[in-house]
C-alpha cells in the first residue's frame, strides 16, 4: 500500500453538544462537567473521574490556588483524519468537542484550559503567553483507594512491571528496588475506576522548551499530581496534552488517542521510511558487536529470514575482525541494512563524544548516510527535562535529513513523536527481553508482564521489547515456546527486533520459519479480542489479506482463550495456527478452530499465533 502523508488540519464546525458548564463527546459516551477548579468526567453515567484538579506555578503568576472559571466557549467540532507508517493501524480517524475554558486568579491574571472529548478520552492543555516559564504544575487526579489500577513506579529508564494494586502504597516490582521512590509513578497508568469501565492516564505532544512527567502522590495519598523533571518553557504558550483515554478495555487498547492530539508529520517526504524486522545480537552475545565474524552471521540470519535489517549494538567501534564499513558493505551483498547503536553521552560517558554535539552529530549523520547505514539506536538517557526533550527532537529532525531511522533506548516513553516525526520507529521505555540478560526478575514474571503490556505500555506508541525468544540467555524463559511465537505480534514496534541466536530460528519448524519469515512489523488495523490486564489477551492484527491473532495466557495454571472472529468480519479461506504441545518448548501446528466461538487451549504460560486469510 502506498502511503501518502499530508500535513492533517482539523475541520472545525459548531456542536450543539455543549451545555454551559460541561461537554459531550460526539458519540455521547463521555460527560464532562466543568467547575471553578476542577474537572469530572462520566462514561456512559458511571463516574470515571470524580475530581482533575486543575493548576499551574508560573514564573510570573501562581495559576493555582482561588481559580475562578469565568466563561465556557461555545463547543466546536474537531474532524480528522491522517495517515500513520507505523502503529496499531494505518489510517486513523478521531473526532472530539472542544472548549476553551478561561479562569482568572484573584490577582486578576488569566488562564486558559482546552479541553477535548473524544469518543474515546479527554484531552486537555493549558493555553498561556508564548514563553511562559511554569515553575510547577498542579494538575492531579483523584484516585481513591479500592480502585484497581496497574501502575509502574517512577525510575530513570522507564523500565518496570505495572503490578496490580488497589492503593497508592509502593509494591515489589522486578526493577532494582533501589531505584524508584515511594509516591513517583511512571506514565502510562491504567485504572478501572468501575467494573469494565477503564481509563489509562499519559500526556502527549512534547514540544520544545517542553519537560517530560510523572505521578506523584506523596502529597497526598489519592491526589496524583503532574510532576515534571525540571522547570518547562512554553515557547508558543501550549503545555503538552495531559490524556485519559477512557471506555471498555478494547477501547482502551485500541485507542490512538496519543497520536491523534500531537503534532502532524513535518517530514515532507518520508517515502524512503521504511519499518521491518531486524535482527539483533545483544540478548544471544552481550558485547558480540565487537566480533565481526558474529555480526555477519546475524546479517546472514537476516538474509536467510528475508527481515530487511541487521543491527549492531554497542561496541561495533571497537570491532575484531573487520570494521563497519566493511560490515555495511558485507550486508548490502545479503540484501540487507544495517542500523547502528550510539551513546547518548548524557547519562553515561562516552569514550569518544560524536552525536551530543551538534556539529558532531551532523558530521557521523552525513558519514552514515554515506555508507548506507539506514538507521541509528540511540541508548542511556537522563530524565526528561526540557534540555533533554530538545535533544530527543534535535536527533529526530537531524536524522530525518539524513534519511535515517531511530530507535530509543534507555530513554522516556512514547509521547506522539512517532507521528511527528515517522523516522521514529520504535523506543525502549520498556521492561524488555533483555532482561533474561541481565537478571533472575523477569523469569518468573514474564508471562503476567506479556498480558498487561498490551493494556499500559504498549497502548502509548511502539515498544522495543524485542520479543521471540525461543533458547535461554543467562536466565531461562519459562513461558512456553508458542507464547513466545506470539510476542512479535502482540508487541507492536516500527523496527521489530528478533533477539534469538541463529542457530534457534534455524532448528524451528519450516512452517513457523515461514510464518517469522513474512510476519509483518506495519498494521492496518488492530483489534483486541479478548483480555484482562496480567491474565489473558487475544490481540488481532490485520496486514493487507492476513489476519495475525497473537493470544497469551498470563497465569502459571492452564486455561482455554475463547473469543469471537465477529469484529473482525472475516470467514477464513486459509489458517493455521501454532499453539501449545505436550511440553513447554513444543510449538504444535494444527489448522485454526472453525465456528462463532473459537477455543484455544494453553498450557501454564502458554500462547498461540494464528495466521488467517
Amino acid at each position: 500500500m502506498k502511503a501518502k502523508y499530508l500535513l492533517a488540519l482539523p475541520l472545525l464546525f459548531f456542536a450543539a453538544t455543549a451545555c454551559k458548564k460541561g461537554l459531550e463527546s460526539p458519540n455521547g459516551s463521555l460527560a464532562l462537567d466543568v467547575n471553578d477548579q476542577t474537572l469530572s468526567v462520566t462514561y456512559k453515567g458511571a463516574d470515571v473521574f470524580s475530581e482533575i484538579h486543575l493548576g499551574l506555578v508560573a514564573a510570573d503568576a501562581d495559576y493555582d490556588q482561588g481559580l475562578k472559571l469565568k466563561s465556557v466557549s461555545r463547543a466546536s467540532r474537531i474532524s480528522e483524519s491522517y495517515e500513520m507508517l507505523t502503529g496499531k493501524r494505518h489510517n486513523c480517524s478521531n473526532e472530539a468537542n472542544e472548549s476553551v475554558l478561561t479562569y482568572k486568579t484573584p490577582n486578576g491574571d488569566k488562564l486558559k484550559v482546552i479541553v477535548r472529548l473524544y469518543n474515546d478520552g479527554l484531552a486537555f492543555r493549558y493555553l498561556l503567553p508564548a514563553g511562559t516559564k511554569v515553575v510547577e504544575e498542579k494538575t492531579s487526579y483523584l484516585i481513591k483507594d479500592g480502585v484497581n489500577r496497574w501502575i509502574s513506579p517512577q525510575v530513570i529508564d522507564w523500565e518496570n512491571n505495572y503490578p496490580l494494586t488497589t492503593n497508592g502504597k509502593r509494591v515489589n516490582t522486578m526493577h532494582a528496588p533501589e531505584q524508584g521512590k515511594e509516591g513517583k509513578w511512571a506514565f502510562p497508568a491504567l485504572l478501572e475506576p468501575s467494573k469494565s469501565v477503564f481509563a489509562l492516564i499519559t500526556e502527549a505532544d512534547l514540544r520544545y522548551g517542553n519537560s517530560g512527567s510523572y505521578l506523584d502522590n506523596n502529597a497526598a495519598e489519592d491526589h496524583y499530581t503532574v510532576n515534571g523533571f525540571s522547570d518547562s518553557v512554553l515557547p508558543d504558550g501550549c503545555s503538552p496534552w495531559r490524556l485519559a483515554i477512557i471506555g471498555t478495555l478494547d477501547t482502551v487498547t485500541e485507542s490512538t488517542l496519543v497520536t491523534d492530539v500531537s503534532t502532524p508529520n513535518q517530514i515532507a517526504d518520508p517515502s524512503w521510511i521504511k519499518p521491518g524486522v531486524s535482527s539483533w545480537i545483544y540478548w544471544g552475545y552481550n558485547g558480540g558487536s565487537m566480533d565481526y565474524n558474529l555480526l555477519s552471521q546475524y546479517v546472514d540470519l537476516a538474509a536467510e529470514m528475508g527481515w530487511p535489517y541487521s543491527l549492531a549494538d554497542g561496541g561495533w567501534p571497537m570491532m575484531r575482525g573487520g570494521n563497519i564499513d566493511q560490515l555495511v558493505a558485507y550486508a548490502k551483498e545479503k540484501g540487507v541494512k544495517m542500523n547502528v547503536w550510539y551513546n547518548s553521552e548524557t547519562s553515561i560517558p562516552a569514550r569518544v563524544k560524536t552525536i551530543s554535539d551538534p556539529d558532531g552529530r551532523e558530521k557521523e549523520f552525513d558519514r552514515l548516510e554515506k555508507l548506507g547505514v539506514t538507521g541509528v539506536k540511540i541508548d542511556f538517557f537522563l530524565p526528561d527535562s526540557a534540555s533533554m526533550v530538545d535533544y530527543y527532537l534535535d536527533i529526530l529532525k537531524d536524522a530525518a535529513k539524513h534519511h535515517l531511522l531511530v530507535d530509543f533506548h534507555g530513554c522516556t516513553m512514547p509521547n506522539g513523536w512517532q507521528r511527528t516525526w515517522p523516522n521514529l520507529m520504535t523506543m525502549e521505555g520498556v521492561y524488555g527481553s533483555e532482561q533474561y540478560n541481565n537478571g533472575p526478575f523477569l523469569s518468573p514474571g514474564a508471562a503476567t508482564h506479556n498480558a498487561t503490556l498490551p493494556f499500559t505500555r504498549n497502548v502509548i506508541g511502539p515498544m522495543d521489547y524485542t520479543p521471540g525468544t525461543f533458547s535461554d540467555s543467562r536466565f531461562p524463559h519459562i513461558t512456553t515456546n508458542a507464547h513466545e511465537l506470539a510476542l512479535p505480534v502482540l508487541f507492536e514496534s516500527g523496527l521489530q527486533h528478533m533477539p534469538d541466536i541463529p542457530e534457534s530460528y534455524y532448528a524451528l519448524a519450516d512452517e513457523i520459519k515461514d510464518a517469522l519469515k513474512t510476519m509483518p512489523s506495519v498494521w492496518d488495523n488492530t483489534v483486541l479480542l479478548d483480555g484482562y490486564p496480567g491474565e489473558k489477551v487475544v490481540l488481532a492484527r490485520q496486514s493487507g489479506n492476513k489476519w495475525y491473532i497473537a493470544g497469551v495466557n498470563g497465569l502459571d495454571t492452564p486455561v482455554t482463550l475463547q473469543f469471537s472472529l465477529e469484529r473482525l468480519g472475516i470467514t477464513p479461506k486459509t489458517s493455521i495456527l501454532f499453539c501449545d504441545g505436550d511440553a513447554d518448548r513444543e510449538i504444535k501446528v494444527a489448522p485454526f478452530p472453525q465456528g462463532d466461538k473459537i477455543s484455544v487451549p494453553c498450557r501454564a504460560m502458554g500462547g498461540f499465533l494464528a495466521v488467517i486469510e
